[in-house]
């Protein structure tokens, strides 16, 4: 069986007014446990049934694996928030596959060490930190624009991994951070998601921890590329010779602070990659869907550019204009509910528990799945559809049904400073140029690790007057 065979086919419908984005057609049945495997080596987005996006919870088995589904809001609590102690710890198979790269870093730690460091990495990350670093946003934004032409083609998600990789490692290293380095660390982030395999069969054949990923040598050699750049900087504050303000500054002040956290140069880098995987990856992948549904859904774009020359004119935007820009907000939100950037959120159970109706066996994997508990017609009005104005009219969203940035104790430490780049860079790009895509270019979503186009999405830069 080839790829194509085990895929199903993209949707993509569109109308004067009105958008349904590319994404895979749910299955008219459950795929069985062999191509359900294969499928999910592929992408863990197309494996889900029509009656999967019911907000209901359910429970299957596969291989040895008990693995429990829930979508329902009140269960999603009740995973996240309830029994954040029976389920604080991440999915084996997400542990495996980021520990070579992320050691105990925030995003898959559990127990002391994640209670000790959650904190640290909130401090350095709360929303009264934003308009420190918004200036350093805005800038990496303008420096981007200097470069691009009306005319000229772009491949839309490096350029956004570029300007947020720019833009995390000002904030996390300084502006110091030389281009060789900045390229060094992008690159290897980049070589090794291409290179992981996300999906650990030993796990589902009775190994509660999985099996160790295989680190071949070009797995060495993309730790080694971040890693090193990161250790460099990290000794480079501790001499003293690092940047004030930036979050890795905080982070080794506090480990000069407070030697009873157990801080070394080691748990310094495992947090510092960690934030740079999370705020790059996530905000780049949010602004290159955000933009693909806006070139799909020119009167949203309208709205948008409306909006924008009302409350800027000519000018920059800063932190402060970001909540005068209800729609630039409403435009990233709604791309958060179509296309989540860690569309499946996997915990493991530390105990038999019951959850809802379901009896949740020990070593359980259990799934929160934003990308179909964001597009359950029991949830949502439309809930295929490309709608900004959700997030502006009518009564919010039901607890728990919307969670791009997770839930709970857990909850992206983040959010505030992501928000916040993803509104300015969307506002000052949309400022200036209007993204138009190829005639009947259809993108294809896929999730490994991360939810990104397969396809390169090509735009043409047309300078708005």
């Amino acid at each position: 069986m080839t790829r194509l065979s085990l895929q199903p086919p993209i949707i993509e419908e569109a109308g004067p007014g009105w958008l349904i984005p590319a994404h895979p057609e749910p299955l008219a049945e459950g795929p069985g446990s062999l191509r359900l495997a294969l499928m999910a080596r592929h992408s863990l987005i197309g494996v889900w049934t029509r009656d999967s996006y019911a907000a209901r919870d359910f429970a299957m088995r596969l291989l040895r694996r008990q693995v429990c589904v829930f979508n329902d809001p009140a269960s999603v609590k009740a995973v996240f928030v309830n029994g954040a102690e029976v389920f604080e710890r991440k999915g084996a198979m997400m542990r495996r596959a980021l520990a070579p790269l992320l050691g105990d870093g925030l995003f898959i730690s559990d127990g002391g060490t994640w209670r000790r460091r959650r904190p640290l990495v909130a401090d350095i990350a709360h929303k009264t930190q934003v308009p420190f670093y918004a200036p350093m946003m805005t800038g990496a934004v303008a420096e981007m624009l200097a470069g691009w032409r009306g005319g000229a083609v772009v491949n839309l998600l490096p350029a956004m991994a570029e300007l947020t990789a720019q833009i995390i490692a000002r904030s996390i290293f300084g502006t110091r951070l030389g281009a060789g380095a900045l390229e060094g660390i992008v690159h290897g982030f980049g070589r090794y998601q291409a290179g992981i395999d996300s999906f650990n069969l030993p796990f589902f054949l009775g190994a509660s921890e999985g099996w160790p990923v295989g680190r071949g040598r070009a797995m060495r050699a993309a730790i080694a590329e971040v890693h090193g750049v990161v250790e460099h900087v990290i000794t480079e504050h501790i001499a003293g010779r690092g940047e004030h303000g930036s979050m890795v500054d905080l982070l080794v002040r506090r480990m000069q602070r407070s030697p009873e956290l157990g801080l070394d140069v080691q748990a310094l880098r495992n947090e510092a990659a960690t934030i740079f995987m999370a705020g790059h990856e996530t905000t780049a992948a949010t602004l290159t869907w955000a933009f693909y549904l806006l070139a799909k859904a020119p009167w949203a774009e309208a709205a948008l550019h409306a909006e924008l020359d009302a409350v800027l004119g000519d000018r920059e935007p800063t932190a402060g204009d970001v909540p005068r820009l209800p729609y630039a907000r409403a435009v990233i939100e709604e791309a958060l509910r179509l296309y989540p950037p860690v569309p499946i959120l996997p915990r493991q159970s530390r105990e038999a528990t019951q959850v809802g109706g379901i009896a949740v066996e020990k070593d359980a994997l259990v799934l929160v799945v934003p990308w179909v508990l964001h597009r359950s017609p029991d949830l949502w009005d439309q809930p295929m559809h490309f709608r900004p104005e959700r997030f502006l009219e009518g009564p919010s969203p039901v607890p728990y049904s919307y969670i791009p940035f997770s839930a709970g104790p857990r909850i992206c430490a983040g959010l505030n400073f992501g928000l916040t780049e993803a509104i300015l860079c969307l506002a000052m790009v949309a400022r200036a140029f209007r993204l138009r895509l190829a005639p009947g270019f259809v993108a294809e979503p896929v999730c490994r690790l991360s939810l990104r186009p397969r396809k390169p999405i090509m735009v043409e830069l047309e300078a708005r007057a």
